[in-house]
């Protein structure tokens, strides 16, 4: 087993020497390509440092610009060389000079040859991905984009304005299916080497070459043709803001890093010294074993941007100026919302009643009859459960039942399922409680013995449309008391979770729950999940769900009361 290394270096040449030695150390062949913007003398004295190193080359230089094909071509030069140059490389792993290896070399080695034909390359549909920054997803692959979106950002703007106006879109070349994700990846040589070797490369480079951000989806899309099985996620731990701008790793995020368990980190501040040398200069022959999750510190990045966008209550500056809001009550008394609970919980309904005295209803909204509490035909004030005379006006039905059941609370259930007409009545509403667990739409379709391409495209239609309620629900707008769990972060803790959102209910006069409803069995859902990441659907709503088995929900122990003499 051996795994080359190519290496896409533009700056901080200083520290991309310090890891091909590292690399190398490791018994890793190395080629790099440096950016053809970098100066000569410094590309020749970065050459003459790493001339006593046998398997290290340099590919031909390309001029790399954010966003266009310099980046791609780069990169397949240099994956050209490392497979005719070293032949015994079997995986050929893409990183940056600014890329920090977080484990040890053999550990890697042996990760990938525990799986000799499989491809770790981040890939999805353009309709299954979260991350597309600057409202272009699919139309990156029909407009032509002959002007820099960093430096003629006005040309840039102008010239898409014109092509959605003239109605012109580019044909996709026959066969492909578009697919994006994370640019750092690792390929098997048999994949790559089918890409870069393919009859059809000519037509597929010229398509490629006119593509908006190429270096996002020109292998990602490619592997999809090729490869016997593909693992769609990055080896490489690569963190974005909520602008689509990579974060910078500093020396304070050492305990961050070790935490993800990645083999490798992107993107490291050059003046980092103690990244460099606790990763560098450490113990290579302790080896973890642990299957890599960045999902550990994603609730971590989540948070900071979430501080970031939306700053805290009570706090205002300039760039979170508040906006004029509408003033007035949209119902007449406070109620609660759930979505996912049903779903992740039997008997969800009843476990609720019994713990707080309210009135819990099924999902009112619901596509085929209104899932009144108890399910009855009508209710309080001759309300029916037809959803024809609901959703005449969604609104006022809702008005209309927390009016006539003034003095009790009323719940009910909500999700992607339901008509979501009402979505942005609950959030403009300070009367609402809405408790969501986002992603656990998933747990019926696991259920379900469906055919899986069926699964995979409902799939994406929830998520899709639970993405969007979660975007009003997080809008600046929004007046409702609102608590949103990814599932796996609610999992870990869910007495924890269930008991906050009681005490909110009652007014936190009840005792601690001394009991939970019942989760169903998600043995296999974490595989279920990577099985759609396989087949080009990105679930990113259920959070970082562990791959091997289900999250263990171990309730906690009580204490045995003692006596103080």
């Amino acid at each position: 087993m051996t795994v080359g290394v190519v290496m896409l270096v533009h700056t901080a040449l200083d520290r991309a020497e310090q890891v091909v030695r590292h690399w190398v150390k490791g018994g890793c062949p190395v080629v790099i390509h440096v950016d053809k913007k970098v100066p000569v003398a410094d590309y020749d004295r970065f050459v003459a440092d790493l001339s006593d190193v046998k398997t290290v080359k340099f590919s031909k230089r390309h001029k790399c610009e954010w966003g266009k094909w310099g980046i791609v071509a780069g990169t397949q030069s240099a994956c050209e060389m490392m497979l005719r140059d070293f032949p015994d490389v079997t995986h050929v792993y893409l990183a940056s000079g600014s890329c920090l290896p977080l484990r040890p070399i053999q550990e890697l080695k042996k990760y990938l040859a525990d799986r000799p034909r499989t491809d770790f390359i981040e890939s999805a549909t353009t309709a299954d991905v979260p991350w597309t920054i600057g409202g272009l997803d699919s139309e990156r692959f029909t407009l032509r984009f002959p002007f820099s979106w960093k430096t003629q950002r006005k040309l840039f703007d102008g010239y898409v304005s014109m092509q959605r106006a003239v109605g012109f879109k580019r044909r996709i070349p026959e066969g492909l299916v578009p697919h994006m994700g994370s640019q750092w990846w690792c390929l098997s040589r048999y994949t790559l080497s089918a890409i870069l070797q393919d009859p059809d490369r000519p037509a597929y480079d010229k398509y490629f070459k006119r593509v908006w951000i190429p270096d996002e989806s020109y292998f990602q899309t490619l592997a999809r043709l090729y490869s016997g099985k593909i693992e769609s996620r990055s080896l490489t731990l690569s963190k974005f803001d909520y602008q689509g701008k990579p974060h910078i790793f500093y020396d304070d995020h050492l305990q961050l890093l070790r935490r993800s368990d990645c083999f490798v980190a992107r993107k490291i501040w050059p003046k980092a010294t103690r990244l460099y040398k606790t990763f560098l200069d450490g113990d290579g022959s302790i080896l973890s074993g642990t299957e890599p999750n960045p999902g550990k510190i994603d609730r971590i990045f989540a948070k900071a941007v979430d501080r970031r966008m939306r700053g805290r209550q009570g706090l205002y500056m300039q760039s979170r100026f508040p906006y004029n809001e509408w003033e007035g009550g949209v119902t007449s008394q406070p109620y609660s919302v759930f979505q996912g609970f049903t779903e992740l919980f039997e008997n969800f309904e009843p476990w609720l009643a019994k713990q707080t005295g309210t009135r819990v209803h099924g999902h009112l909204f619901g596509p085929k009859r209104v899932e009144f509490d108890g399910r009855q035909t009508h209710f309080s004030g001759a309300l029916a459960d037809a959803p024809e005379l609901r959703d005449h006006n969604p609104q006022m039905f809702l008005a209309n039942l927390l009016w006539n059941t003034q003095g009790e609370r009323q719940c009910f259930q909500f999700g992607p399922f339901d008509n979501q007409e009402i979505n942005w009545k609950i959030a403009l509403d300070p009367n609402a409680q809405i408790s969501v667990i986002s992603g656990c739409w998933a747990v019926p379709l696991f259920q379900t013995n469906r055919n899986f391409a069926d699964l995979r495209n409902e799939a994406a239609r929830l998520q899709q449309i639970e993405n969007d309620h979660l975007s009003i629900l997080r809008s600046p707008y929004t007046k409702a008391r609102v608590r949103i769990w990814s599932m796996a972060e609610f999992i870990e803790t869910p007495m924890e979770a269930l008991q906050i959102v009681v005490d909110e209910m009652t007014g936190k006069t009840q005792r601690r729950l001394t009991e939970a409803p019942r989760m169903y069995d998600l043995t296999g859902f974490g595989q279920f999940l990577q099985n759609l990441k396989n087949q080009g659907m990105h679930p990113y709503l259920m959070g970082d769900f562990p791959l091997d088995q289900a999250p263990e929900h171990r309730p906690e122990k009580r204490r045995k009361p003692y006596l103080v003499r």
